[in-house]
């Protein structure tokens, strides 16, 4: 019979949890290799790596900040929170370069992206009208369409069960708007394919900038993601990018409700 470790057991760390936060923020931050924190900070590249691995997933469970001391977890709960404030949400997704996987895997092409041909995974991202984040989705293998996406992780569910809250999304996400009671707002689809007359071409183009301007602040959201050197082009375990994402877009949702607060008059 195996003998169970007891709790506190075991080899004890050789960096206190300020430096294991700190390491994981630079590396987040700036694309640190683990090699060049265990330079730094004096330790083995195994050290950092357990510590990456130990801070990482807490950052990740923290959320998106709204105010000082509210969190939003889900998909639910930011519904929730647009419904209260009357406020609209817009939705993208967004793709991540990862490594390829191993020959012979049989799930190797899944994480072809079919727009950009190259191997990646995918997130959906929400904001608010004013480009704060809310909410980063789990990574799925790029091949995932975002419709399908945004099915898998509820949004119709939620869009039908909570307030009624407007969704502003790209032509991704058309069909979501008829399974939602028209929450879900994207382009207006182009009736004539071929030849269509002038006044036609006018009014759809009219449409489709007006409806482009209010959703572009999700693509400053992303990129403001993107600017996470963790996230420019990942070159770690493809096992760790839900957390990697999650990680971000907390501290950056945190770092965007406190530059918010101190730009506001006293």
């Amino acid at each position: 019979m195996t003998e169970k470790r007891a709790v506190g057991a075991g080899a004890k760390h050789r960096l206190v949890f300020i430096d294991r936060l700190l390491a994981t923020l630079v590396h987040l931050r700036h694309g640190a290799t683990h090699d060049v924190l265990a330079c730094w900070f004096g330790v083995d590249r195994s050290t950092i790596t357990r510590a990456i691995g130990e801070v990482r997933p807490l950052l990740a469970t923290r959320g998106c900040s709204i105010t000082a001391g509210i969190q939003l977890r889900t998909l639910a709960e930011v519904i929730e929170h647009l419904g209260a404030s009357g406020h609209i949400g817009i939705i993208d997704g967004t793709e991540i370069r990862v490594r390829r996987p191993a020959a012979g895997r049989k799930d190797r092409e899944k994480f072809i992206s079919g727009k950009n041909k190259q191997n990646a995974v995918k997130a959906m991202v929400l904001t608010d009208a004013a480009g704060r984040l809310l909410f980063c989705s789990p990574a799925q293998p790029a091949s995932c369409a975002d419709i399908t996406h945004a099915r898998q992780l509820g949004l119709v569910k939620h869009l039908a069960d909570g307030p009624f809250v407007e969704i502003l999304a790209d032509a991704g996400y058309q069909g979501l708007g008829a399974q939602t009671g028209d929450r879900v707002v994207t382009p207006p689809h182009r009736k004539f394919k071929k030849n269509p007359p002038d006044w036609y071409e006018e009014i759809y183009e009219r449409q489709r900038k007006g409806h482009s301007s209010r959703r572009i602040r999700v693509e400053h959201g992303i990129a403001h993601l993107k600017n996470w050197r963790a996230l420019a082009h990942h070159h770690g375990r493809r096992e760790h990018m839900t957390d990697t994402i999650q990680a971000v877009a907390g501290l950056l949702s945190h770092q965007q409700n406190i530059t918010r607060g101190a730009g506001q008059p006293r």
